[in-house]
């Protein structure tokens, strides 16, 4: 997954109303925002969890796990990248994230 260099990794104060324009209602954005979070997540730990696996072995010997530099390298580097909600929040507000909200008719009532 390629992770925009221009979000910061750390927390950054938000305006709500800015979040609402979109929606209107800052509950549907967050929650169209929290899905989209939970999304890079994943997508993050499958690759994390694919690029350990490479590494892994069947028997643990105290050699193996002090030579296992680039495993600890591949792990820092994931802990430095932005965490998924800030990657969520930079997509909704440039309008990088496609939903859809169901009509009334639509569903049946």
């Amino acid at each position: 997954m390629k992770t925009p260099n221009s979000v910061s990794a750390s927390i950054v104060t938000r305006n709500m109303s800015d979040l609402a324009v979109d929606t209107g209602n800052v509950y549907e954005s967050l929650a169209i925002i929290s899905k989209r979070a939970n999304q890079i997540s994943v997508k993050l730990k499958e690759e994390l969890n694919s690029k350990l696996a490479e590494f892994a072995t069947t028997v643990d010997n105290l050699e193996e796990v002090f030579e296992n530099r680039e495993q600890i390298e591949i792990s820092k580097h994931y802990e430095r990248l932005p965490k998924p909600t800030n990657l969520a929040i930079e997509e909704f507000l440039e309008g990088k994230i496609y939903y859809r909200t169901p009509s009334a008719e639509e569903s049946g009532e």
